[in-house]
């Protein structure tokens, strides 16, 4: 069983791995044995860098604005070129907070371009080294707004059920060629997106006596299926939203 779950000489590419969801599942990687390739916007990923250089693992930060996806295709070139990436782990995300009715087009865009767009570049550029290698692992972070409409987040709700199917739609073409394409879909978790969501005692409440597990996730409960996802143990898994919820979509 060590062996479906090692990932020793493997190179993993997450996007947004700065803090939470992305930063959990990078230091999963880097605990089966990944090496690291850590894409966020901004220059502290000291946090994270720290993590993974105790674990004994190399790493590299690459800086890019995944909203810019003028500039992205270009970049997402030059790192398919630059680096031998086996998994890549499409985490960054955006969430803006507006009624539909007034929902501004500044907002959508940034939301789609980041947390849509971005995924479908990246994936696109990074996979084409895989499909000549027959070999690699993409790992989309969907949503439970993958799957219901959510509450004045029409964006986020738009570009969350598009991963899904996007996810869907890459598995079909690139399984004959050994490259699994899978998604996570987390449930409430305790991150910045869902701060303003904990805050709000009575909206907090509501979530959290519909969840079974009677808690809020937490980012390292997202670890386990990502290496998972990014193993051997996947090989036959192709097309697959997997839900980490604490049983919320079965309530």
């Amino acid at each position: 069983m060590s062996r479906l779950f090692n990932l020793e000489g493997k190179t993993a590419l997450v996007t947004g791995a700065r803090t939470g969801i992305g930063q959990a599942m990078a230091v999963g990687l880097a605990e089966a044995g990944a090496n690291l390739i850590l894409l966020g916007h901004q220059d502290n990923m000291q946090e994270t860098e720290a993590k993974i250089r105790d674990l004994g693992r190399s790493y590299e930060t690459v800086l890019i604005d995944l909203s810019r996806t003028d500039e992205l295709v270009e970049k997402a070139e030059q790192l398919a070129s630059q680096f031998q990436i086996d998994i890549l782990v499409n985490n960054a995300g955006i969430i803006r907070r507006e009624p539909a009715a007034h929902h501004s087009l500044e907002n959508w865009k940034a939301v789609i371009d980041t947390n849509l767009n971005s995924v479908f570049i990246l994936s696109q550029a990074l996979a084409k080294p895989m499909l000549e290698r027959r070999s690699g692992k993409i790992i989309n972070v969907a949503s439970l707004l993958s799957f219901q409409g959510g509450i004045n987040v029409p964006g986020y709700t738009s570009a969350k059920h598009a991963v899904a199917g996007l996810t869907k739609a890459l598995a079909n073409e690139w399984a004959p060629h050994g490259v699994q394409v899978n998604a996570i879909a987390p449930g409430y978790i305790e991150t910045n997106n869902t701060e303003a969501l904990r805050k709000d005692e009575e909206r907090s409440a509501s979530i959290l006596a519909r969840i079974p597990a009677a808690r809020w996730g937490s980012p390292e409960d997202l670890a386990g299926a990502a290496v998972y996802l990014a193993s051997p143990a996947s090989n036959y898994v192709t097309g697959h939203v997997l839900v980490v919820d604490g049983g919320w979509m079965a309530r």
